[in-house]
């Protein structure tokens, strides 16, 4: 099995909605995002997928969050904004990027050093 990582970054604010249904208080973190796809063949050229594919639907999506409050955007309306569920949200949308060759393993999210987040979407 071959396996390949793109990885990009982006700002972004948010508040967890704590179960009394509360929010935390507004913060920020610089988010590290680790998208990583695998399978069991290369194409023709020798690789696995398009990097610079990968990395411009990847950018695209991170520009999308980037200097965002977080809870504002439609995709946490109902999804906490989590490092979870911020792994899950680029897992989502990152998933056909790997086309027919290489399927997504796993979203990484680190919202702060030390602290990682991962979303392994079942297959």
């Amino acid at each position: 099995m071959y396996e390949v990582t793109v990885s990009g970054w982006f700002a972004a604010a948010h508040q967890l909605r704590l179960p009394d249904g509360s929010l935390e208080p507004l913060h920020g973190h610089n988010w590290k995002v680790n998208v990583t796809y695998g399978g069991p063949e290369l194409d023709s050229m020798g690789v696995l997928v398009d990097f610079v594919a990968l990395r411009a639907r990847l950018d695209a999506l991170l520009a999308s969050m980037h200097d965002r409050h977080l809870n504002e955007l439609p995709a946490f309306a109902e999804r906490n904004p989590s490092a979870e569920g911020v792994a899950r949200q680029v897992a989502e949308q990152m998933s056909a990027a790997g086309g027919d060759r290489a399927r997504l393993l796993c979203a990484e999210v680190e919202e702060a050093p030390g602290c990682v987040a991962r979303y392994r979407p079942s297959t």
